[in-house]
């Protein structure tokens, strides 16, 4: 059974929006309450979609073939200056996203590997392959370090603080790196999500 566009839309879209709030959460664990403010620390889908990354960039990507759903929400917003003092505490929020999906897919990959040992239906195993593969999809793709990507947040920390002139630097030319990215060195990054997707349901890409 081929899983139709809409369903696929719909699992990336409460996976990204799982993404967005976590970093929201992550914000308000550290004192920040901006999300909180604005009524973003809501899994309603409605907060946070966006037309461009939540509808029609995943429908491009179906419609031309190119094997996989890809797409984002608005970003939650924080203030950096709101939040716990300490170096750390930016990269907490930023890695809250990539580990709410990687926790998503390692929980959805034990279903999987407990549902092929029974014998599940074909339904079920494609359905909760693709809930892996997205939320890997997302964590691995996040944790590239090109703003405004979460990488970019981590690796800033390891930045010296008189550095913020190298930041805003990589931070204004962060969509053209973006695009060179997708474009140039995705194939090799895909491999790792495979290899995680193998690792995690046991299943052979």
């Amino acid at each position: 059974m081929q899983i139709d566009l809409v369903f696929q839309i719909a699992i990336l879209i409460m996976s990204v929006v799982i993404h967005e709030v976590s970093h929201g959460y992550a914000a308000s664990f550290l004192g920040d309450q901006t999300a909180r403010y604005q009524g973003r620390l809501t899994l309603n889908p409605l907060k946070h979609l966006d037309f461009v990354g939540s509808f029609l960039v995943p429908i491009l990507l179906y419609v031309s073939k190119v094997g996989i759903i890809f797409g984002w929400a608005k970003p939650v917003p924080y203030n950096p200056y709101n939040l716990k003092s300490g170096r750390w505490s930016e990269v907490i929020v930023a890695f809250a996203g990539p580990a709410a999906n990687l926790s998503l897919a390692i929980l959805f990959g034990l279903f999987l590997r407990i549902g092929s040992a029974n014998l599940a239906s074909p339904a079920f195993i494609e359905i909760v392959s693709l809930i892996v593969f997205i939320n890997i999809l997302l964590a691995v793709f996040n944790l590239v370090p090109i703003p405004p990507l979460d990488g970019s947040k981590l690796i800033f920390a390891f930045f010296p603080d008189k550095s913020y002139q190298i930041r805003g630097f990589f931070e204004s030319y962060g969509l053209i790196l973006g695009l060179f990215f997708i474009f140039f060195l995705w194939q090799f990054i895909f491999p790792v999500i495979t290899w995680l997707f193998s690792l995690i349901t046991g299943i052979a890409f």
